[in-house]
């Protein structure tokens, strides 16, 4: 006879699994077993063709993805782990205002800052354009595109990670440390290799962890700058597109199988060696910049960082505010109004895209509210078998690429199905919010963990030793402590769906086009205004979500990651 406690958690499990297994598990297998399939027969025949002669492109765009993924990390980490030691451990003039500035690349969706790339520095660009014009050079100096300018793009967008996870790591080394390493005669240099550094490396795994991930997955990049140039997560698009689903699934395998080894890789680094402090300290001390000289370099280093920064943004404001058909032929803008905003407002075709990335991200945050919350608490607060494998399937969809996730629902509710309710989802208004709600479970879940993992179990016991039923003390007690999390979480995962663009361009129809496919119709029609204009739209909402998560949740930015 099973006892209270354990009904209620079998209770919580059941519809924990069957949403995992229906649409994380299910949509996985799928995809794997049609990899193995050729003209509807098991076959080996997708991956001879990916690894064969045959396939020059496969390869080439797999090799493709990893290297620059990796020189991504690189390159992240030289303008992020510099500047996050700069200013936690300096003072200067400004130092706090260029610090928040240092973060301000977060706050643009990938599609909205390659497109800001592309108006700044593309070949029609304002800034080669200006440089032209003003050195009367016959054409312009250099444009982005290609590798390079996908590099500078992941650069630009991904160094906040390192910037982040490397300021908190900085900040909860206990300064005793490095001041008993000073005492004993180690040099700067040698405090920082032998016992800043080795503290910082678990931070320093997660953000490489990330933007390894994040790179991988990259699709608006390599779709708007990449020209000739292949990457593995632009075949899986072009094959869908194709009709050819069995190659599609076999490259998505493939991009899947890469990621998570350079995952397990990077965890079996880290935990060659236990990071911990055996002494809690007050966090480290800025010191004070008293060469004039440097501390005046500092500044000025750092108005000039803050202008790049915030060029992107700037541009996009400005653009957004340049009507239809006064930017075509010209180098500049000619002329600057409200229309394209007003026009957002009242003309029901302009504002249909915005409703529905709007309607479709609240029923996703919607779902990963209520999972995130019942997810946690079993994860945390209950002990049951299976709990390991549980937690890697709840992390399926961060370890997997946006155009993985969005091929494994094609393969899966392209038909009728039990988790499908016997209907066809692919083509229909459902699936995109399927699709973000699977893709935004990590988000939610990992936020709600880290605070449930922080309340002690004797509160809820101390509750139902008074009389309390469950439910009671889970609603009364639990939920509160609980809430910041859950809501910074889904929070963030509303910003993100509404932004999401590799799954919205693999399973969008007409009737449901979220804002980022419009941008992409817009900039098709060269009407880089009403583009600009949804672009400032997702930038707005992302910026009022960090600033109410840290403002009335007290959750930091790097906390979100």
């Amino acid at each position: 006879m099973l006892n209270a406690e354990k009904r209620r958690t079998i209770l919580l499990l059941i519809p924990i699994v069957l949403v995992l297994v229906g649409y994380v598990l299910y949509p996985s297998i799928e995809t794997l077993i049609e990899s193995f399939k050729k003209n509807g027969a098991f076959s080996l025949q997708n991956y001879t063709d990916f690894f064969g002669t045959k396939a020059a492109s496969n390869l080439e765009a797999l090799w493709n993805s990893v290297y620059i993924s990796l020189l991504s990390v690189f390159f992240s980490a030289l303008i992020g782990v510099p500047l996050a030691y700069i200013f936690n451990r300096y003072d200067f003039p400004g130092r706090q205002f260029f610090s928040n500035i240092a973060i301000m690349p977060i706050v643009l969706p990938s599609l909205v800052g390659v497109m800001a790339f592309m108006f700044l520095y593309g070949e029609a660009g304002l800034v080669p354009n200006a440089i032209k014009d003003l050195f009367h050079l016959s054409e312009v100096p250099f444009s982005i595109g290609g590798i390079s300018g996908i590099l500078l793009v992941h650069a630009y967008t991904m160094y906040p990670y390192f910037y982040m996870t490397t300021s908190s790591a900085l900040n909860n080394i206990d300064p005793s440390l490095e001041e008993a390493a000073y005492n004993l005669g180690s040099s700067r240099f040698g405090v920082f290799w032998k016992v800043t550094f080795p503290l910082l490396t678990p931070g320093l795994v997660a953000a490489s962890l990330l933007v390894f991930m994040v790179s991988m997955a990259s699709f608006s990049a390599p779709f708007l700058l990449a020209g000739g140039f292949r990457v593995l997560s632009l075949q899986i698009y072009f094959s869908k597109t194709n009709g050819d689903l069995d190659m599609a699934a076999t490259q998505s395998v493939i991009l899947s199988v890469v990621s998570i080894a350079f995952l397990l890789f990077m965890r079996w680094f880290q935990n060659r060696k236990d990071y911990r402090m055996a002494s809690k300290g007050i966090g480290a001390h800025r010191s004070e910049v008293s060469n004039p000289i440097l501390k005046w370099a500092m500044v000025t280093i750092g108005i000039l960082a803050m202008v790049v920064l915030l060029l992107p943004h700037v541009t996009l404001l400005v653009l957004s505010l340049v009507p239809e058909g006064a930017w075509t032929w010209q180098t500049y803008p000619q002329a600057f109004s409200l229309e394209n905003f007003r026009l957002l407002f009242e003309d029901p075709n302009i504002w249909d895209p915005v409703r529905n990335s709007l309607i479709m991200a609240a029923i996703a945050c919607a779902g990963v509210f209520v999972f995130g919350i019942i997810t946690s608490y079993a994860l945390v607060k209950r002990s049951f078998v299976g709990k390991n494998l549980l937690d890697i399937l709840v992390m399926i969809p961060w370890a997997l690429p946006a155009t993985v996730v969005g091929m494994n629902l094609i393969l899966a509710f392209n038909e009728p199905s039990a988790f499908s309710f016997g209907k066809v989802l692919v083509g229909t208004f459902w699936i995109l919010p399927l699709a973000y709600f699977v893709r935004f479970i990590p988000l939610v879940v990992r936020s709600t963990n880290a605070v449930l993992e922080q309340m002690d179990d004797s509160i809820e016991e101390a509750a139902q030793n008074l009389g309390a039923k469950w439910f009671y003390t889970f609603r009364r007690v639990v939920l509160p402590f609980i809430m910041p999390g859950v809501l910074s979480g889904s929070l963030l995962a509303f910003v993100q769906a509404v932004g999401e663009f590799p799954t919205s361009v693999l399973l969008y129809t007409l009737g449901n086009r979220p804002i980022s496919i419009e941008i992409m119709n817009q900039l098709r029609m060269f009407n880089l205004g009403q583009a600009a204009a949804y672009g400032m739209i997702q930038v707005g909402l992302i910026a009022i979500v960090l600033f109410v998560s840290y403002k009335f949740f007290g959750v930091k930015s790097e906390n979100t990651l």
